[in-house]
């Protein structure tokens, strides 16, 4: 009841609080909002972007794990990011042409 307080009624909201004692939750109590798949896919290409600018290449071994600041909420994050690039080069033919664009551009090698 407490996080999910705004989609109360008001009613619901005054027994709560005047029979139940209980208080909205505070907003460091609140869960962060999930990301969405394109919120992930973007931290992921980030990370890879960084790989390119410092190694001059894409060609990330798959146990490779990339350390990366998020730009949300400034936590250093650790990325499997050759994974990732592997997951990417196997899903080439039903990828977005954006993110192949986007990919190629940093130097993504397909095959």
């Amino acid at each position: 009841m407490r996080l999910s307080w705004d989609s109360l009624t008001t009613v619901q909201q005054w027994m709560c609080e005047q029979v139940l004692g209980i208080e909205p939750a505070a907003e460091d109590e609140k869960p962060k909002p999930r990301r969405t798949q394109a919120d992930k896919w973007a931290i992921n290409y980030e990370a890879a972007r960084q790989f390119y600018e410092r190694e001059g290449h894409l060609r990330v071994p798959r146990e490779h794990v990339e350390r990366i600041v998020d730009g949300d909420d400034q936590e250093e994050r650790e990325l499997r990011l050759g994974a990732w690039i592997g997951n990417q080069r196997s899903r080439a033919a039903t990828l977005a042409p954006e993110r192949v664009e986007q990919l190629s551009a940093i130097g993504m090698r397909w095959a």
